[in-house]
């Protein structure tokens, strides 16, 4: 079996989770702390970060981006009874496929930069590497990523309208993405869905797919999520 070396609150790790569980391929699940610098993890990956997938008689591959780009050239997609494709992460004309990694990098590098990163470390990472767990989060560090957050909110909304999908008419590796980030940013209680309709109504229908079902199950000891973080319905 293949093996994905993991932080569960981590949106790369997530990202792939969801593509993996898409197309159906099983995945053991080791859950790493990047940050303590393991030499075990460093030789895995000299880079030190998640996710990593280790294939079964195969090669290790690193960073969300890799991984995925090998899913897609490997696998295709996932298969329905049919035999024919039900699902691929980059589907579409070379055209789509490129709006695809457009708005992939957009959640994996802008949102991260503006964001997750930051709202994971003022209130998760550096607790968890402090003694103590004494941490409290900067007022104003938390000021400026809500901003930050409300723009994206209002972009995420903005591409949703135009399409059924964020890239198209098919669910794809920018959706699995978008919501690897909306989930934990949601899971730390930092999004007012009242106030994004349209992205609340998206987010819905990817909660309801089978394979955020482990996603909206993880639980950080000490970091309970907010109270609607389940529930499909919210």
């Amino acid at each position: 079996m293949h093996t994905l070396v993991h932080f569960r609150l981590c949106p790369f790790s997530r990202s792939i989770r969801i593509a993996l569980a898409e197309l159906g391929i099983e995945a053991a699940l080791v859950e790493e702390r990047p940050w303590e610098g393991r030499p075990e993890f460093l030789a895995l990956n000299a880079a030190g970060e998640v996710p990593v997938l280790s294939i079964d008689n195969g090669p290790t591959l690193c960073g969300a981006y890799s991984i995925s780009e090998y899913l897609f050239d490997v696998h295709g997609g996932a298969l329905s009874q049919t035999g024919r494709p039900a699902l691929q992460l980059f589907p579409g004309s070379a055209v789509e496929r490129a709006e695809v990694r457009r708005l992939t990098d957009w959640f994996h590098r802008k949102l991260d930069r503006e964001v997750t990163r930051e709202l994971l470390h003022e209130k998760v990472y550096a607790r968890l590497t402090q003694p103590g767990g004494g941490h409290a989060p900067d007022a104003d560090i938390l000021r400026a990523i809500r901003t930050n957050l409300r723009y994206h909110l209002r972009y995420l909304s903005h591409v949703i309208d135009r399409n059924r999908w964020l890239a198209g008419d098919a669910f794809s590796f920018a959706d699995m993405a978008a919501a690897a980030h909306m989930s934990v940013i949601d899971y730390l209680g930092e999004i007012a869905w009242e106030d994004h309709p349209r992205a609340k109504t998206w987010y819905a229908r990817v909660k309801s797919r089978p394979s955020l079902r482990p996603i909206l199950a993880d639980r950080v000891p000490g970091f309970p999520p907010a109270e609607h973080y389940a529930n499909l319905d919210f």
